[in-house]
């Protein structure tokens, strides 16, 4: 008979439960025997456990909120504005725009027009049964004002609006094949209505066009023809909103007027490659003067340099490249542009022959994303029967990282960039040096920068004689992708300051959806968060001064994307509200109407918190001899020498601290290899 022999002892296994706090586990079963119940056994210990982290955890969190609210309640309450006036828009409402004393209303269907003064609706135009996702408008004067709609194809219809009365112009982006249609992604009009761009998106590639608008011709065309306007102006109007008039094809134009002129095309710049060249000869054959800095493609780096170069890289950092390199894709061109029209200054220079008005653009700034050069070109080119395709910049500013956002000055004075290594530079647009360069955590990516009102700052000190006694300083609003604030302040002389006006939030509701500044007072921005509240902040105090509140039945349409715009002219902020009721239907499309908002700063006691301060006028430098403009400049440059002078012992001093900290670790260094 077999017999089974054990040949180890018998002995007590160990423990499983290796993490378990000492004091919890030893002897629980002896700790009370008295008890009617026993200690769970294991795995039930263990759920209970967690159980209670969770439920503790629970009560922290309850607690905490607790707590913010009792805060919130003795604070002080911002005072609630509600709307000054109100108008119902037929179905969704998708755009605002407001030009002049009209606001333009992009629909489901079409367009509407109505009057700033009294919201009643002045014309409507429907022809193209589309639906209206962009409106931009400018007022051209005498009762004229020229809009770029786009629809939900991305076609961009261009429009006249002539006393009253819609007038179509032109489809800039039609094609016959529609394979071949391109779709517009932005437009951007220029202050006074005399350039336009357009960023295309083909299917495999992205453009730039720029346009020259006749908008004097128009005028001319206009009074000689009002006839006509005023025939198209009885045709468009409709008594209601039921109507299902067409009269005129939603492919030709209402009126024959002069068209725009395609002045650019820019295309995304193309990656660096190797060199074709055979000699620094031949290189130095497609330099034009070599007075700026070009893009990099004129260079005599072969393509197996480049590869050398790498695999010398990739060996040295392998341990570094390995999480990256499953991820690491073929560098793609990039597919979407920023641009903004810039007025006469210092940086593009258009010389003394050329005659410059100080209200009109003489180019346009352009970075595309991911990419590190800042293009200028220049918008005064002389007409050709070809449009260049690919033009050359005229001037390219080199950034050390790629440009994540940028932002113009409404006076176009200032230029502002912000890379994605949290990098911020302010310039001077007119006398062209920077004014300031600034950085945040790095670990915050910028999302928006935005210039405020600036206003005087008080100085003692005076200037060269014929400048100003004091210059403005400059306010920056820096939106980060989590919500939190920065402002940023240069002065003309001194040093910059960065500072942290609202952290990140912990609650995901008070996010902030959409942030714009308020020209009519100083130091002043409008933020729509996600729960729906519009406050108006004084960057100033990093106080809320009020919150433009809906009637109880209504609230903000779809707060986490509002549709809204802000009039710098009539001073006054339109956004797109809906019934409680019906704001699921609005989402979805389905709601019969939604209603317009409409708040008037002057009509609520907003100055109080806006103390009024004298701005000082921004003289057009352009126009002045070049004897004064060397002034300014010296005294511009005197001034900032004089802060840097301030700063010279704080740099020093933090150059010896450094230097005693690296001879300090070099002792030591050398004492270890002694032992």
């Amino acid at each position: 008979m077999a017999v089974y022999v054990r040949k180890h002892p018998l002995e007590i296994p160990p423990p499983s439960e290796k993490d378990w706090l000492k004091e919890d586990e030893e002897d629980f079963f002896l700790q009370d025997p008295d008890r009617m119940r026993d200690a769970l056994p294991q795995p039930f210990r263990m759920i209970n456990k967690l159980v209670m982290l969770v439920f503790e955890n629970a009560m922290e969190i309850i607690e905490r909120r607790e707590t913010l609210q009792e805060a919130e309640k003795l604070k002080v309450q911002p005072t609630k504005c509600l709307p000054t006036a109100e108008f119902q828009v037929p179905g969704r409402a998708n755009c605002l725009s407001v030009s002049g004393k009209y606001v333009f209303v992009g629909l489901s269907m079409g367009l509407a027009a109505f009057k700033v003064s009294d919201c009643k609706e002045v014309c409507a135009w429907d022809a193209a049964k589309r639906e209206i996702c962009a409106i931009h408008s400018s007022d051209l004067g005498n009762e004229c004002h020229v809009l770029f709609a786009v629809d939900e194809m991305g076609l961009v219809w261009l429009l006249c609006f002539h006393k009253e009365s819609f007038l179509l112009l032109k489809i800039l982006n039609e094609m016959e094949d529609i394979s071949q249609q391109s779709r517009c992604v932005e437009v951007v009009l220029s202050p006074g209505g005399d350039y336009a761009g357009v960023l295309l998106q083909g299917n495999t590639k992205a453009w730039l066009e720029i346009y020259r608008l006749p908008k004097d011709s128009w005028l001319k065309e206009m009074e000689k023809n009002p006839r006509a306007a005023a025939g198209l102006a009885c045709g468009e109007r409709r008594s209601s909103w039921t109507s299902v008039e067409s009269p005129v094809s939603a492919n030709k134009a209402d009126a024959k007027l002069s068209l725009p002129v395609l002045l650019l095309k820019v295309k995304p710049p193309k990656p660096v490659t190797g060199s074709s060249f055979k000699n620094p000869l031949d290189a130095l054959k497609k330099v034009d003067d070599a007075s700026m800095l070009g893009l990099g493609y004129n260079h005599l780096i072969k393509d197996s340099q480049w590869e050398q170069q790498e695999a010398i890289f990739r060996s040295t950092y392998r341990k570094y490249l390995e999480a990256e390199s499953e991820g690491e894709s073929e560098e793609e061109i990039p597919r979407h542009a920023t641009f903004r029209f810039l007025l006469p200054g210092r940086i593009l220079q258009v010389g003394l022959e050329m005659k410059v008005q100080p209200d009109v653009p003489t180019g346009i700034s352009v970075h595309w994303s991911g990419c590190h050069n800042l293009c200028f070109y220049l918008l005064n080119r002389p007409l050709k029967d070809k449009v260049d395709s690919d033009p050359n910049p005229d001037v390219v500013w080199p950034c050390a990282a790629p440009i994540a956002c940028s932002a113009v000055s409404s006076c176009s004075t200032y230029l502002a960039l912000a890379c994605e290594d949290a990098t911020i530079t302010i310039w001077d647009k007119h006398l062209g040096y920077p004014l300031s360069v600034t950085a945040i955590l790095k670990e915050r990516l910028i999302h928006s920068i935005h210039f405020l009102r600036s206003s005087a700052a008080a100085s003692d000190e005076t200037s060269c004689p014929g400048t100003d006694p004091a210059g403005p300083i400059v306010q920056l609003l820096v939106l980060c992708t989590d919500s939190s604030f920065y402002l940023v302040k240069a002065p003309r002389a001194g040093k910059s300051s960065i500072t942290l006006l609202a952290d990140r939030p912990e609650d995901p509701n008070l996010a902030v959806s959409a942030v714009v500044p308020v020209l009519a007072f100083p130091s002043a921005a409008l933020i729509f968060s996600c729960d729906g509240a519009v406050s108006l902040i004084n960057t100033a105090t990093s106080q809320v001064v009020c919150c433009f509140a809906t009637p109880s039945s209504h609230a903000v349409a779809s707060p986490w994307q509002p549709v809204f715009t802000v009039d710098n002219v009539n001073w006054c902020l339109l956004f797109q509200g809906c019934e409680q009721q019906q704001a699921d239907a609005l989402v979805e499309g389905r709601a019969s109407h939604s209603t317009i908002f409409l708040y008037v700063f002057k009509s609520y006691p907003l100055k109080e918190a806006f103390p009024e301060e004298p701005d000082l006028p921004l003289k057009s430098l352009q126009n002045l001899p070049w004897i004064e403009r060397c002034n300014i400049f010296l005294c511009d440059r005197q001034q900032s020498l004089l802060g840097l002078r301030e700063q010279l012992p704080e740099y020093w001093s933090r150059l010896q601290a450094q230097a005693a900290a690296m001879d300090e670790e070099r002792q030591k260094v050398k004492g270890q290899k002694k032992l």
